[in-house]
């Protein structure tokens, strides 16, 4: 008896649940989904790659005093140079212009650390100094130290033990891996700090100096402007290194985004495209 009456019971359920609106499930979850993210979103830490084109400029410290990685024209105002015409490509990426800060080699890391700029660029060379306090994008290009002369000495000063001798006269800008360089290697020769960079080379034509060690990517250069100086073994240079872009620490995205950006720049021909219209 007492199961027989619970079957018009179970019939009456059934009957209540087969006319009941249907539930969409699928709307409900998509909308909490859409407020988790929203809130996740809240929480990141703020990036330059959203920041960047929300402001409309990308802020480049750059020294220009540094051929032909970078140039401002004291006349004019007006910067040009490889990683110039990069650094317009990479704003125009992140629907943004470039905005040059003038910095010094001593004051680079200091002003992009600080929050001065966005991004270092103009022929940055990268040291474990400079990666203690800024990050660095894959680089651009591989570099080292040699010397750059008069032609006429040009078997004189081979070598760092023909160079660092007494008499000889070597000149250097003040600040970057050029004056690390020297005050490292130079013990015995006159060693001269001349505040321009974009006149030093004058000094040696002059007679005034001897020898500059920079990067060979300079010494080619300079020696393609000034017929009187020759870039000594540029192929086989004192030492190793690597150009880059120096970047925000900890910014993770950013930091992703122009290493991208580089990768595709140095591989399809952008890079050499803008680096062979300043070396040959």
């Amino acid at each position: 008896m007492k199961r027989a009456a619970t079957l018009p019971a179970l019939a009456c359920l059934l009957a209540v649940t087969a006319t009941a609106p249907a539930v969409s499930y699928a709307s409900a979850p998509a909308a909490g989904t859409a407020t988790a993210a929203a809130a996740q979103r809240a929480k990141r830490p703020a990036t330059l790659l959203d920041t960047v084109p929300r402001r409309g400029v990308l802020r480049v410290c750059t020294t220009g005093d540094y051929r032909p990685f970078t140039h401002r024209d004291p006349a004019t105002g007006r910067y040009d140079g490889v990683d110039i015409d990069m650094a317009r490509d990479l704003a125009k990426s992140l629907d943004a212009t470039p905005r040059y800060v003038p910095t010094t080699w001593s004051g680079l890391v200091g002003d992009l650390a600080s929050g001065r700029c966005d991004i270092g660029m103009g022929g940055v060379s990268i040291t474990l100094a400079r990666a203690r306090s800024v990050a660095f994008s894959e680089p651009t290009r591989t570099d080292g130290k040699t010397p750059i002369v008069r032609c006429a000495d040009q078997d004189r000063y081979r070598t760092l033990d023909q160079i660092d001798q007494p008499g000889t006269r070597v000149v250097v800008n003040p600040g970057g891996t050029n004056e690390q360089f020297a005050r490292a290697h130079l013990k015995r020769a006159t060693l001269t700090v001349h505040p321009d960079n974009t006149t030093i080379f004058d000094e040696i034509i002059a007679g005034r100096a001897d020898v500059m060690m920079t990067d060979a990517s300079e010494t080619r250069y300079q020696a393609k402007i000034h017929p009187e100086l020759c870039a000594v073994h540029p192929d086989q240079p004192f030492t190793f290194s690597e150009k880059a872009y120096a970047l925000p620490r900890g910014d993770e995205q950013f930091t992703a985004y122009v290493n991208q950006w580089v990768h595709l720049a140095t591989h399809d021909g952008t890079y050499r495209k803008y680096e062979d219209a300043w070396m040959k």
